[in-house]
């Protein structure tokens, strides 16, 4: 005899779906959220990227001979980007918003 399975998502399979990657994403940072922005994103990776290339010896005495350089100077400059990798932050756009409702407020004295 041959079931015939339901193949749509009942709703409690989304609650349950929803819940486990609720509990991902507060496990591990780099699985993001959906406040996540591009630029929050964007260093996750790069800090993911330098941590596997330090970790992997492998990887690391290939780039130390790329770049002709020892391959504990490599981890230390691996090291040093993984404070900034993307650069300076952008301005956070609540921040914008205060700002532009302080300039239009009228001057009280």
């Amino acid at each position: 005899m041959l079931l015939h399975f339901n193949k749509m998502a009942t709703l409690s399979d989304r609650a349950n779906i929803n819940s486990q990657l609720e509990h991902l994403q507060a496990k591990y940072v780099g699985t993001g959220h959906a406040d996540l922005t591009k630029f929050e994103w964007a260093l996750n990776i790069h800090r993911d990227s330098y941590a596997s290339y330090i970790g992997h010896h492998n990887m690391t005495a290939y780039f130390a001979l790329v770049e002709n350089q020892s391959i504990g100077r490599v981890k230390y400059e691996f090291l040093q980007k993984m404070l900034l990798p993307c650069g300076i932050p952008p301005a956070q756009k609540e921040d914008e918003d205060a700002e532009m409702a302080d300039a239009t407020e009228p001057a009280t004295e």
